[in-house]
């Protein structure tokens, strides 16, 4: 009888570790290997500090999609954070990590609980937050704690977060640096998709020769949302009327265009 006993003990005992290692593994359960340096955050968003660059090759372990653009992964070291999950960066070699995603982000981190859906629709929530603020007067610096007044960059920057709950850069070089980070940039406003971001140089004037050809290393220094049909969605001046819609065709919007892309990759 004691030999019995002291086998069942032993049986539920390997029983409840087992059971113990397979729930603490669960969350490592799909490897990934680095396959572009990416910035290794400590919270799921831009703003965020970085432990510093993952280089290529390296392999993480993915414990968690947090969102459609980041994943929370540890790396060689034990150490725990955040990496973009586009494909330019990672390539996932299991099921591409859990998607809890209950609470929005984790650790603090301040990017919010994304739009739920395709592209198109979190692109259109995006344009439905930007319009709601139509005629909120402009500011520039605006304080990026309050809606009450935007400039350019506080603006998009705004309608992202409410639309697709993700938190861009909080100036407008940023945010272009962001969306180039990301690949499949345009120089042709034409060609650009509504919903993304178009950035600017500075006003010289209405009309096209007082622009250089080649904008490549103008410096930015305005942002809008592209909407489609040739308009964009921004703000840029208290004379203007602050959050407004206007044409780029034939316009100085078109000559001061440098480059756009999606913010969403």
């Amino acid at each position: 009888m004691k030999k019995q006993l002291t086998a069942l003990l032993l049986a539920t005992t390997v029983t409840i570790s087992v059971g113990a290692f397979t729930a603490e593994q669960a969350l490592a359960a799909s490897n990934a290997t680095i396959v572009s340096g990416v910035n290794f955050r400590k919270a799921p968003n831009t703003d965020s500090t970085t432990y510093g660059l993952l280089k290529t090759g390296e392999k993480v372990d993915i414990l968690d999609k947090v969102n459609n653009y980041w994943y929370k992964v540890r790396d060689d070291q034990g150490r725990v954070g955040y990496i973009s999950t586009s494909s330019k960066y990672v390539r996932t070699d299991g099921s591409g990590g859990s998607s809890s995603n209950s609470g929005g982000s984790s650790n603090g981190g301040s990017t919010s609980k994304p739009g739920t859906g395709n592209s198109s629709e979190i692109i259109n929530k995006v344009i439905a937050a930007g319009k709601k603020y139509m005629g909120t007067p402009y500011e520039f610096a605006s304080d990026r704690s309050n809606t009450r007044t935007f400039d350019c960059s506080d603006f998009t920057r705004q309608a992202f977060k409410e639309g697709a709950g993700i938190t861009l850069p909080s100036d407008s070089r940023g945010q272009a640096s962001y969306v180039k980070s990301l690949g499949g940039t345009t120089t042709n406003w034409r060609n650009l998709k509504p919903g993304d971001l178009m950035f600017f140089m500075d006003y010289k004037g209405t009309k096209a020769s007082a622009y250089p050809s080649n904008k490549s290393n103008q410096r930015i220094s305005h942002v809008g949302i592209y909407l489609g049909d040739g308009k964009i969605l921004h703000t840029f001046s208290k004379a203007s009327g602050g959050v407004r819609i206007d044409s780029i065709a034939g316009k100085h919007w078109e000559h001061r265009f440098v480059f756009g892309g999606s913010a969403l990759k």
